[in-house]
């Protein structure tokens, strides 16, 4: 049995070992993601964002486990901050949701930034791409948590969930012309401290001034109030991200379509950047020039970055 036909029956060492091929950039990949592709499309993918400290993972954690009860199978990817001594993912978010490992229905990934920002890796749509070819039905995406640079997640995700918790309403106001755009739910968790009231009227009031640009206008946002390590508002979570899908798959509504046009339009430009700058790099190389001679030609300003790439492109153009 080939690596994707095992992936295809749900094999989880297949799994993990072609993720783990993707993010090292093989090319044995790529090929075995083409043959995945046309086996996707039931996962249901839900993007979690917000600061660090806000108790994401456990969310995540949380809502993994309720998914479990529903007898639906998980998949999660929890991107985490690059060690800056191994360039690997730091794996903070596997010691956290331990209680997982023995459900063979909960595959968990962590994945390092590796340097990429937006709050996702380069190599997350391609293994969301996988997950879903496994047969997970429910995709949980858990960015690294750098404030405003996480839009990337809801390129990715069907639904997304701004979480945030009381007593940042500054950062709340200082981040509402970025990833306040993107929520489509927002979670006040930890509301058993005090300023949980604030946080919520300054959320609300963000969401009816309109303060956000936004492709969904016929969906308004909730503000769910949890309290994680208790489970307290998971259920009322749950629902909300349900009464989320169900407004995208309305049939009157096309919004469906539109998000899943938005997701491929991101995976293919993702892949589009990737795949065109490696290209180039070889055919630099080709050349007999390196990378680092040209930085040293650009640093010592005997030459632009505009020139070398206008020269580069051109030079492949003739």
């Amino acid at each position: 049995m080939s690596l994707v036909e095992q992936i295809l029956a749900g094999d989880v060492r297949a799994t993990a070992r072609l993720l783990r091929d993707i993010d090292d950039h093989l090319p044995s990949a790529r090929e075995a993601l083409k043959r995945l592709y046309p086996h996707t499309g039931k996962a249901y993918v839900i993007g979690f964002t917000g600061s660090p400290g806000v108790g994401k993972s456990t969310l995540v954690d949380q809502l993994a486990l309720e998914y479990r009860k529903q007898d639906l199978t998980v998949g999660i990817l929890a991107i985490d901050p690059t060690s800056p001594f191994t360039g690997g993912a730091i794996l903070g978010d596997r010691i956290r949701m331990q209680r997982h490992f023995t459900d063979s229905g909960v595959f968990i990934r962590s994945l390092a930034t590796r340097g990429h920002f937006g709050g996702l890796t380069k190599s997350t749509n391609d293994m969301i791409t996988v997950l879903d070819a496994m047969g997970k039905d429910v995709i949980l995406v858990e960015t690294v948590g750098v404030g405003q640079d996480e839009v990337d997640v809801a390129n990715c995700a069907h639904t997304t969930v701004l979480v945030t918790i009381p007593g940042m309403g500054d950062e709340i106001q200082a981040i509402k012309a970025g990833i306040m755009e993107i929520g489509n739910i927002f979670v006040v968790n930890k509301a058993d401290r005090e300023g949980s009231r604030k946080t919520i009227r300054e959320l609300r009031n963000l969401i009816e001034l309109g303060l956000r640009r936004r492709d969904d206008e016929g969906w308004e946002p909730p503000i769910i109030e949890t309290e994680a390590l208790k489970g307290r508002g998971i259920p009322e979570l749950m629902e909300a991200i349900e009464k989320h899908r169900r407004y995208l798959t309305a049939n009157d509504q096309g919004q469906w379509d539109a998000v899943e046009a938005k997701r491929a339009r991101m995976q293919l430009l993702d892949t589009l950047r990737e795949e065109a700058l490696g290209e180039l790099l070889r055919r630099l190389e080709q050349r007999g020039q390196s990378l680092e001679e040209l930085v040293h030609k650009v640093t010592a300003k005997e030459t632009d970055p505009y020139s070398v790439v206008q020269d580069l492109l051109q030079c492949e153009l003739r």
